[in-house]
């Protein structure tokens, strides 16, 4: 089983309680937020690495880059950030904000689908809805895209990637803290499913909303 790690977005790395964007103190329940975070046991398909935070989107922000991995292939890969704004946010109607991006590569009849954006979003909201989570404000768009090959490229096979970027806003608990922890399971069931892998035993959200996962493949990035 994998646990989080990561960097804030002042590169302290959680260290000491004075760095930030602003030079300001990092808040409390950014900092609870962040260790739940550190302290999430995923699956073991699943491989976490930091990465560098977004700078100017919020005065907090933390990051997370994400792998599903099946022996030497990649089946799916992603990038979570965690952003924190003490003041709050009109736009996202609270002080908190995650942010995704979420890639894998289709198998052809997945990609002829015309309903395949839909099918996406809907596993997305379905991670968290499956997990019992309140958000708000959720918003993004998802982007099938085909690739084919020519000249010294012609032996492959045409491909398609799809897409998700997304952002919603996480329910705030006691002290102003999400369950960030549940919020990065959900969000590591729906890189699972994109992938083509069976649910966990705790349930992804297709358990819950009779949508069935791609076929498990193999992935599109050799490692």
């Amino acid at each position: 089983m994998a646990a989080a790690q990561g960097h804030f977005s002042d590169h302290s790395n959680g260290t000491d309680d004075t760095g930030s964007a602003e030079g300001n103190a990092v808040p409390r329940a950014f900092r609870q937020a962040v260790e739940a975070l550190r302290a999430a046991r995923l699956r073991p398909e699943i491989e976490l690495d930091p990465t560098r935070p977004p700078q100017r989107l919020a005065p907090h922000a933390y990051a997370l880059e994400a792998a599903v991995v099946d022996g030497e292939d990649d089946l799916a890969d992603g990038r979570l950030v965690l952003l924190h704004d003490p003041a709050g946010h009109e736009a996202w109607q609270g002080t908190f904000r995650l942010v995704t991006l979420v890639r894998a590569e289709l198998e052809p009849e997945m990609a002829a689908d015309p309903l395949l954006p839909e099918v996406c979003w809907s596993w997305l909201t379905g991670a968290l809805e499956a997990r019992g989570l309140s958000y708000g404000e959720p918003s993004g768009t998802v982007t099938r895209a085909g690739s084919h090959y020519f000249g010294g490229l012609s032996d492959r096979r045409p491909a398609t990637q799809i897409e998700i970027r997304a952002s919603w806003t996480p329910r705030e608990g006691l002290g102003g803290v999400p369950d960030s922890a549940a919020h990065l399971t959900a969000w590591c069931d729906l890189l699972c499913q994109i992938a083509g892998l069976p649910p966990s035993q705790a349930g992804q959200a297709d358990a819950g909303t009779g949508v069935v996962s791609l076929p498990q493949r193999r992935g599109p990035q050799q490692r």
